[in-house]
């Protein structure tokens, strides 16, 4: 709740227009201490959940690796791999990322919108929003918890201008060396 706070404070001197999140509990929390801040309602979207691991859902990366190290090989390669039975990475991109497009058409010109999500959910949708083949939306990186990336449409279409913002480089839970 401390890194959401201080996420929190720096956002809000963004001047956000609009804030969408996960209806999933942690980013449902995150999002309301920047609508405390900011007096805007968060609009929920199931659509922003973090990636359906199937079988690998609550494992810890050794207990993946243990059990799924061929599977899990085969993804970390860009393969399009339902990682224990659960979403592609296209997927998730083709649920979450119309939900972005479509809130960011709704704001004033110049707006800004935040979007509260999850590492995996979001990687994805910047891919997507990006226009990078499916295979090398892992070379984003992850982001750490609290922090962002900040996408601007440009004249050629939606640009990176930060990728984990709001924190010095530091190990990402959950990415491996």
């Amino acid at each position: 709740m401390a890194q959401a706070r201080r996420a929190a404070r720096l956002l809000a001197s963004m001047k956000p227009d609009a804030i969408i999140a996960s209806d999933l509990r942690r980013a449902s929390n995150t999002a309301a201490e920047l609508a405390a801040l900011t007096g805007l309602a968060v609009e929920h979207d199931e659509a922003l959940r973090e990636t359906y691991a199937g079988e690998w859902q609550g494992l810890t990366h050794e207990e993946i690796l243990h059990k799924y190290g061929e599977q899990y090989a085969a993804w970390k390669r860009g393969e399009p791999v339902r990682r224990g039975g659960g979403e592609l990475e296209t997927e998730v991109a083709d649920r979450a990322a119309p939900v972005v497009l479509r809130h960011a058409d709704l704001l004033p010109e110049g707006g800004t919108l935040v979007v509260v999500s999850h590492g995996g959910t979001i990687r994805t949708t910047i891919g997507r929003l990006l226009g990078l083949e499916p295979s090398s939306w892992e070379s984003l990186g992850g982001l750490t918890n609290c922090c962002w990336s900040v996408l601007g449409e440009g004249a050629r279409g939606w640009r990176l201008m930060e990728h984990n913002a709001g924190t010095l480089p530091e190990p990402v839970l959950g990415d491996d060396d």
